[in-house]
């Protein structure tokens, strides 16, 4: 398992700008594959279920210098348990989750680092502002201030093509100017979470500054 992580990892890192993060998704992988990771030079790792992770976490406590991700829908009442394992949130979705995490972050004396998941498409499937809603909820988003807001997560519908995916990467990424240009008080855009195992090259190509792999890295999941 180690030498095909580490060469995978090696294979992605020397095809990808060293600006570009790269988040290593380790949702029903073993704590042995996020260690072959971290051997391999990995120090970001990305997972989308609370419990899962705290299992992972409380098992890799050595590995002091891991930033790890929530990647996952964030419901409500794990608000509190999300803050208190990760550093970064990429998904949050909602005005009532972002006041909440900003109120107990308050409360625990936490800066967490969050990004904003956005709709360019419609998609049922998925959480997220529409690029309407996001952009008339801004003002109050920009009074929560204990949360960094980083930038702008997004995640495509299922079955669409290079072209279609590319669009919706670009049109994050033109957004996150828009959103930049208005000069917000707590709000920046300075990160684009967006491109994953299989579309990766295109959201780097429109801009990511973070790439979420998977399966590209760790083979299929169980």
């Amino acid at each position: 398992m180690t030498s095909s992580i580490n060469e995978r990892i090696n294979q992605i890192r020397a095809s990808i700008p060293p600006s570009v993060r790269l988040i290593a998704v380790t949702k029903q992988m073993p704590t042995e594959a996020i260690r072959a990771a971290y051997a391999a030079g990995i120090r970001d790792f990305g997972e989308n279920r609370i419990q899962e992770a705290a299992t992972k976490q409380a098992q890799l406590q050595d590995l002091s210098d891991i930033t790890w991700h929530f990647i996952g829908h964030l419901q409500t009442n794990k608000a509190k348990k999300a803050l208190e394992q990760f550093h970064w949130i990429h998904s949050v979705d909602s005005l009532p989750l972002a006041q909440r995490l900003n109120q107990l972050a308050g409360q625990l004396e936490l800066r967490p680092q969050v990004c904003l998941q956005v709709k360019i498409l419609p998609d049922p499937s998925k959480s997220g502002w529409t690029v309407p809603e996001l952009l008339a909820d801004l003002p109050a988003l920009d009074q929560c201030e204990n949360l960094q807001f980083q930038g702008l997560m997004t995640i495509p519908p299922m079955g669409l093509t290079d072209a279609e995916n590319l669009y919706v990467f670009n049109s994050t990424h033109l957004l996150a100017k828009d959103i930049a240009a208005q000069n917000w008080n707590h709000i920046k855009m300075q990160e684009l979470s967006m491109g994953m195992s299989g579309d990766y090259e295109l959201a780097i190509q429109a801009g990511a500054t973070m790439v979420r792999l998977g399966t590209i890295l760790f083979g299929k999941r169980t």
